[in-house]
Formats: structure tokens, C-alpha cells, sequence
């Protein structure tokens, strides 16, 4: 059903007249997993069924309390709740600016790295801030429990990605081998911090938003450092390091990454092996050092 345009757009012209927002022009978004699109120039819709009736609520809370706070903006919440047949809306102000993800290739080298410097500190502002007014609405409750949760489901979510068995078999042994303390403190999770939720303008090349909460999370900071380094520093080493000096904190154990990776909720190992750098060896070892370090 959320792909079923037919079914999508009469809804949402008559969710938008209920709202009172005008609808033209109507545009989807198609690259997430939910229906999202830009109506008119300033509003953006994003529709949630049932079953992720939870993560509505959640993206809601998280967008009222993180208006205003970071050093970009984030989409403000006009209105939020209940539609029809258990789906759930989020109605926002629309970011300006593009892809920063589109227009990465068209970026001069030198702003690219500005970028990155920018993301650095946008991240770090984020986990500075309290997530205690978010805990009853982001979770987990437990950290630890969910770090094990994923850890017994790990294989599986990688045989069902389509990983192959070499790479299948090294994962129970690299999991025990990597110890996951519990973190010194939790912060508010983005966990999907890439080129993809991040907006641009093209005049001057300057970070103008970030966007797309409804994962989020409250937990170890590391565990955000895994799309930093999937999507954001690409596997470039030098990129990364530099992300880390702008966010303030030396890089993690690349090892500790790569076990955060095949615990994410989100982790596709094999769509990860056929867009980023290849590792010298077929190990996980080598892979976390190819795609974390920053050597």
C-alpha cells in the first residue's frame, strides 16, 4: 500500500484540504521506506501506516523538541495524529536546499570537506542535548537488552539481506569478540546521520537542514557514528577524520563500529559491500578498518 499511488494521492489531497494546506504542486519522495511529499513550496507531508503508528508519535516528539536547537534547522511540526483506517500523519515546514546526497559530485573538493566539518558539529549538538524529556516516546528503555536483542538476530537479518556464507560464518565469532560496554551516557540517537537526510544550497554550498527522525533513538553515541561513516565519510578515511575533529571526540575502535553496523536496526551488509570501497582481505576486520579507520 505505501507504494500504491493510487490508492496515496487521493488520500493525501483530502487529508491536505482537512489541513487547510494547498496541495499543488504534489510531489512524493521516493527514496525512504514511508510516503513522503513536499506539498506546495513550504509543507511536507509524510504518512505512516498502522503498524509504524509508534514511530509517527515518535518523529513527532522528536521534531517539537529539537526545533530551533541545532546549528541547521530541522523541519518545524505544524500538525500531527490520526487519519483514517489506523494510518497517522506528520504535516512539517519543508526544508530548503537539495540532496546534499544529489549534489555531493557537483560540490568543489574544498566545500566538500566544509561539509563534513559542518556535520561534525551539527552531530555533536545533537547528542549534547537532554534526551530525557524524549524517554517515554524514544526508546530503548534498555540499552544493553537491545544490543543483545539484535545481537541474537544478527546472522538472520544478514542471511535475509543475502550475505553470503562467507561472510556469514565470521559474524558470531566477531560479535563475542567485541566487547560493547554499556555507554558512559546516552544520548538522542539520529541513527541514519548521512548525505541523505542533509539539505544544501547550491548558492555557496552551506549545510541548511537535517531531517528524518522518525528512527531515532536513545543510546550509545558510536551507534550514530555508523552511518557517518557508511554514508556520510563513504569509507574515505580522511573524511572521517575529519568528522571527528569537528564533533570533538577521538574516532572510535573501528572494530566497535563494525559491530554497531551488524547490529543496526537498518544493517544491509551485502548492499554495503557493493557500494563502498573494498577491503584488502574477505574479513570483517578488514572491512571495519577499510570503511571506520581513519588512517
Amino acid at each position: 500500500m505505501v507504494r500504491d499511488e493510487a490508492l496515496l494521492r487521493p488520500a493525501l489531497v483530502d487529508l491536505c484540504e482537512r489541513l487547510g494546506v494547498a496541495v499543488k504542486p504534489l510531489i512524493r519522495y521516493y527514496e525512504g521506506s514511508l510516503p513522503v511529499y513536499s506539498v506546495g513550496a513550504a509543507h511536507v507531508v509524510k504518512l505512516f501506516p498502522a503498524f509504524e503508528k509508534l514511530d509517527a508519535m515518535r518523529e513527532e516528539r522528536v521534531l517539537s523538541h529539537l526545533y530551533g536547537k541545532l546549528p541547521v534547522p530541522t523541519p518545524q511540526l505544524y500538525s500531527a495524529g490520526a487519519y483514517k483506517n489506523g494510518w497517522s500523519f506528520v504535516l512539517m515546514s519543508r526544508l530548503p536546499g537539495e540532496s546534499l546526497s544529489e549534489a555531493w559530485p557537483r560540490i568543489p573538493a574544498a566545500e566538500q570537506d566544509r561539509i563534513v566539518t559542518e556535520a561534525g558539529e551539527i552531530l555533536a549538538a545533537l547528542h549534547s542535548l537532554n534526551p530525557a524529556p524524549l524517554a517515554r516516546s524514544v526508546g530503548p528503555s534498555e540499552w544493553g537488552m537491545f544490543v543483545e536483542a539484535q545481537r541474537a538476530n544478527a546472522v538472520e537479518q544478514q542471511r535475509e539481506a543475502g550475505l553470503s556464507e562467507q561472510w556469514l560464518e565470521q559474524i558470531p565469532w566477531f560479535l563475542r569478540s567485541v566487547p560493547l560496554a554499556a555507554p558512559p551516557r546516552r544520548v538522542l540517537l539520529h541513527t541514519e546521520f548521512m548525505r541523505h537526510h542533509l539539505t544544501v544550497d547550491p548558492d555557496g554550498w552551506r549545510l541548511t537542514g537535517l531531517f528524518d527522525f522518525e528512527p531515532a533513538m536513545i543510546g550509545d553515541p558510536a551507534y550514530d557514528f555508523v552511518s557517518v561513516g557508511l554514508f556520510m565519510s563513504c569509507g574515505e578515511p580522511r573524511l572521517l577524520k575529519r568528522f571527528y575533529e569537528a564533533y570533538g571526540r577521538p574516532p572510535f575502535d573501528p572494530r566497535t563500529l563494525m559491530a554497531y553496523m551488524l547490529l543496526h536496526v537498518y544493517s544491509n551488509l551485502p548492499a554495503y559491500l557493493d557500494a563502498l570501497p573494498k577491503p584488502p582481505e574477505p574479513t570483517l576486520d578488514s572491512l571495519a578498518e577499510t570503511w571506520f579507520g581513519t588512517d
